[in-house]
């Protein structure tokens, strides 16, 4: 995990498949029921291609090359919420492989669907919507409000 006077950096990786949808986990454990993008913190001394290839291949046991970075979202209401302060590097990658997404971590994420980048699912995790919100406007940066 990367920090810098408390603040987390992680990355959120939006995966689509050939239709344009999202994969999408609903979380279990400490961030039930949210639903999310995938992704997680920066190891220190990692690339952020590396820790999302690294966090996918964990969280959903399928193999992810070339994740483009696309977008960068500070999320101030986690902090205000949780007394965690995370910035996302917000990612994309196309995934057309044979192996279908599982779940491979199970006390964090109880179920998968791909879904309508217009059509979230909810309650919805704040930096998995700051993501599809940068990435459906083709925008750089998410300023909190």
């Amino acid at each position: 995990m990367s920090t810098v006077d408390g603040v987390v950096v992680g990355v959120g990786v939006i995966i689509t498949n050939s239709q344009g949808q999202i994969l999408m986990g609903k979380r279990s454990s400490k961030h039930a029921p949210y639903w999310s993008i995938f992704g997680g913190h920066v190891d220190a001394g990692e690339s952020f291609e590396t820790c999302a290839i690294r966090e996918i291949k964990e969280e959903i046991g399928i193999d992810i090359t070339a994740p483009t970075v696309f977008g960068i979202s500070n999320n101030i209401n986690t902090y205000h919420q949780e007394g965690k302060h995370t910035v996302s590097i917000c990612m994309h990658v196309e995934y057309n492989g044979d192996i279908e997404p599982q779940i491979m971590e199970k006390d964090k994420c109880e179920s998968l669907m791909w879904v309508s980048p217009n059509e979230l699912p909810e309650p919805h995790f704040e930096a998995s919507r700051n993501a599809i919100d940068l990435w459906l406007n083709q925008q750089f940066y998410h300023h909190p409000a």
